[in-house]
């Protein structure tokens, strides 16, 4: 039931990822640099993908627009949390949290079928080569990216509208260091029934539906790869999808442990890690991760530091 004579929160204060003053400034300077490693390995997959002509295929043209999201996910977090660890206020206007919790689900929807267009490109690229050509034009990818983007930002925002619709009256205090939804849910006065299920239908589903769609492309990309007659055919497609695999897999694993659970004190203390290690490791790893399996990327970094050095 909703309290009477409440006083509408206008703020809210993050309590972050530890009470301890003396790790404040420690926490500051790790997190800066993973954010600075995160813009600049993000930001030169981009550039690096766009000055080289041999990268202007489908699957660096996905790579990009991830590289894209995860530098915006990261931006969407990071420069509060940094403000809030030097701050002996660490608050977030109530507007600032609920846009702020607007483009985390949107740009990790986004992310998701970012990562399922391209699992689905390698699957093309493998088991059906002679139509690569037709099936990626570049309509078809520009229309994947196009409508990954569109699902994933009318999610956020329905999401964020039956949000809105919930009443906050006090404590104000969210257990974490960005406005995510299971800390708002547990501080909401009103009924968060409607909520919790539309949470777990779009986040399970979603989730669910489009690793579906990965897995069951890489059980006909292993068939064709084991059925290849040429071991240096196999060991290059192997390579071209370990990185993504490798990627999927930090992915979904930590989003079905951020989500998939019923909102608790307990269970929030206990997302903290996983949100770290989606909300920050994550956006730094992809591009290294890309760049050191990957080697067209190498050659590609290679042939760009030469003409930087001989120009």
């Amino acid at each position: 039931m909703l309290r009477e004579n409440y006083t509408e929160v206008t703020e809210f204060i993050l309590l972050g990822l530890t009470d301890r003053v003396e790790l404040q400034p420690v926490l500051f300077v790790v997190f800066l640099v993973i954010y600075l490693i995160t813009v600049f390995g993000n930001v030169s997959m981009i550039l690096l993908i766009r000055a080289d002509s041999k990268l202007q295929t489908p699957m660096y043209f996905f790579l990009s627009h991830l590289s894209f999201v995860d530098l915006c996910y990261a931006t969407n977090v990071t420069p509060q949390m940094l403000v809030n660890l030097l701050s002996k206020r660490k608050t977030i206007s109530f507007l600032g949290c609920f846009i702020q919790f607007d483009f985390f689900i949107s740009l990790g929807l986004t992310d998701s079928y970012m990562l399922t267009a391209m699992a689905y490109d390698r699957y093309t690229a493998i088991c059906k080569p002679l139509l690569y050509g037709s099936k990626m034009s570049r309509g078809v990818c520009l229309s994947l990216v196009a409508t990954s983007y569109t699902y994933g930002f009318a999610n956020g925002l329905a999401q964020t509208i039956l949000m809105l619709r919930l009443s906050f009256c006090g404590p104000n205090e969210i257990n974490h260091f960005y406005c995510a939804d299971p800390p708002l849910l547990v501080l909401a006065c009103s009924d968060t029934h409607v909520n919790e299920t539309a949470m777990f239908v779009v986040a399970g589903s979603n989730l669910v539906f489009s690793l579906t769609i990965i897995l069951i492309s890489y059980i006909f990309i292993f068939t064709a790869i084991l059925q290849m007659c040429s071991p240096e055919g196999r060991h290059k497609a192997f390579s071209t999808c370990g990185s993504h695999l490798t990627v999927v897999t930090m992915f979904y694993g930590t989003l079905f442990w951020m989500y998939l659970r019923p909102p608790s004190e307990a269970s929030v203390e206990q997302t903290k890690i996983a949100a770290v290690f989606y909300i920050f490791l994550s956006p730094m790893l992809n591009p290294l991760i890309y760049s050191l399996r990957n080697k067209d990327v190498k050659r590609a970094i290679r042939r760009v530091m030469q003409e930087k050095i001989f120009v």
